[in-house]
């Protein structure tokens, strides 16, 4: 059984950091393309960005040169290292898997999490 759980959301001013986790089971991790998409309230889900398989990555212009994100896949997580949040930032964040996926569509991503929210005081 696949499973996605993300932890390390919270509450945070303006200028701070967080440390996303999301620890996956049931699949071949190493394999698995991960990305982190955000929802903010009354707004669409959209990409934050992508770790693919290979390492190679890929962030939405609004979160580069801020966020990073790492794989394990030892330890078959994903983690997003978010530096300098903005209250723009604040969302429910979401990791999700595909099999030897690099897409940045949430219609690319077979499996996901329940979120974890991240709030982003000004």
């Amino acid at each position: 059984q696949v499973q996605l759980v993300e932890s390390g959301g919270g509450f945070v001013q303006a200028g701070g950091s967080l440390r996303l986790s999301c620890a996956t089971s049931g699949f071949t991790f190493s394999v698995y393309g991960m990305a982190w998409f955000r929802q903010a309230p009354g707004k669409e889900r959209e990409l934050v960005g992508i770790i693919s398989w290979d390492d190679s990555t890929y962030y939405v212009d609004s979160v580069k040169g801020r966020f990073t994100i790492s794989r394990d896949n030892a330890k078959n997580t994903v983690n997003l290292q978010m530096n300098s949040l903005k209250p723009e930032d604040t969302a429910v964040y979401y990791c999700a898997a595909k099999y030897l996926s690099n897409g940045r569509r949430e219609s690319d991503y077979d499996h996901w999490g329940q979120g974890t929210q991240v709030t982003v005081s000004s």
